[in-house]
């Protein structure tokens, strides 16, 4: 195998796709200690994105279809990782996944898509194993800021009080940007496979059915709106922590539990004090952002001025007995375009020049690249990590 690429961008054509490669461009340039290419169903399209972004004429393109073997291969033979855009990953990702996993290659995805990540886990792991290939899901706003903010709650929690927190509470304080018409027909794809896979009603509604233990300590309720005390405010459901929550369970059982086999995790969106929160908190509730007539479909997105308007806070609170220590992962682009766009390059790059001595196998961020991703993410792509007390 010639491993010619560190990384081949695979969904350049599309809109999230663009955006990584105009963030490559503009972070690293053309062959400057990073070599990439990019790839795509659509000659044209590719050829036109390069014209667009004013890429060099050197920048390879690679001609795939999903569903076509040979040529999925023919990309594969040419990198050390593919970087895919290219969801419902249900739909367009496994063939992906099994032909990196078989040639040792390493794999990153934006996918939120708890039941496809289940089976590709149960078909894959072992394999992955054996090749080297370190396969690592959720490399976007799903599940990076969360993922991650555990972890550097959990790692500063250790140095305060000597042991980590048996109980987080993750509270979405700031959301400003428009929710991602992929991550929208993702949900649309796992409804509609539950017709025919009943079985992964029991995955998508257990919190700890991605960890290597699946049923141990109860975890706090988050499908309703309650009254935070210890935040003073409102809380309602968030629309992410299903995958979140499973991601983050996941990564403490990878990591040999470190935050406890009988770690409690809590994510919800915060809404504020008084009538006005209670108020907002169960008009929350009662919607589905992922629903609707507004949400883009998958390759449109919203604009430039939109995504750099956009940011995003989010608030962790490790709770130690009557206390709690609080830290902030900050985002300086709406969530699910541009800063998303970032995390997932930042992601291919620290597992290609980071990671050796990771061994295979099928990861979450904060297990497979931890501390190193956060130096990245703060350094490169806009995102700030910081304690709150």
């Amino acid at each position: 195998m010639n491993n010619k690429y560190d990384f081949i961008i695979f969904g350049a054509s599309g809109f999230t796709g663009k955006l990584v490669v105009e963030y490559v461009l503009k972070t690293y340039g053309f062959n400057s200690g990073i070599n990439w290419a990019i790839a795509g169903r659509n000659k044209q399209k590719l050829l036109s994105i390069k014209a667009d972004l004013d890429a060099p004429n050197d920048l390879e393109i690679f001609i795939v279809d999903s569903n076509d073997k040979i040529s999925i291969d023919a990309m594969i033979n040419k990198t050390k990782c593919v970087l895919t855009t290219v969801g419902p990953y249900q739909l367009y990702g496994s063939n992906i996944v099994e032909a990196c996993v078989s040639a040792g290659v390493d794999y990153v995805d934006l996918c939120g898509e708890p039941g496809w990540m289940y089976e590709m886990i149960a078909n894959h792991e072992e394999a992955a194993i054996k090749s080297g290939s370190r396969i690592i899901f959720s490399c976007g706003f799903d599940s990076i800021p969360f993922d991650l903010g555990v972890h550097f709650i959990q790692k500063e929690t250790k140095k305060v009080y000597g042991k980590a927190a048996s109980s987080v509470r993750g509270r979405v304080m700031v959301m400003d940007g428009e929710f991602s018409g992929g991550t929208a027909a993702s949900l649309k794809a796992t409804m509609k496979s539950l017709k025919h896979k009943p079985e992964l009603f029991e995955v998508l509604a257990n919190p700890l059915s991605l960890s290597k233990i699946k049923d141990v300590t109860p975890q706090p309720q988050d499908s309703k709106p309650f009254y935070d005390e210890k935040l003073q405010s409102w809380v309602a459901p968030f629309f992410m922590a299903p995958i979140n929550t499973k991601n983050i369970h996941r990564s403490n059982s990878l990591l040999n539990f470190p935050y406890g086999k009988d770690f409690k995790y809590n994510e919800m969106w915060a809404s504020g004090p008084g009538d006005e929160g209670e108020k907002l908190s169960k008009l929350i509730a009662s919607t589905n952002p992922l629903m609707g007539d507004n949400i883009p479909k998958p390759g449109e997105g919203p604009s430039k001025e939109s995504r750099e308007k956009g940011s995003y806070d989010i608030h962790f609170y490790a709770d130690i007995n009557d206390e709690f220590l609080s830290a902030s992962v900050s985002g300086d682009m709406d969530p699910g375009y541009g800063s998303t766009s970032k995390m997932i390059a930042e992601s291919a790059i620290c597992i290609v020049k980071e990671c050796n001595e990771l061994v295979g196998g099928i990861y979450t961020p904060s297990s497979s690249m931890g501390d190193k991703l956060i130096v990245r993410l703060e350094k490169n792509a806009g995102l700030k990590f910081k304690l709150l007390n």
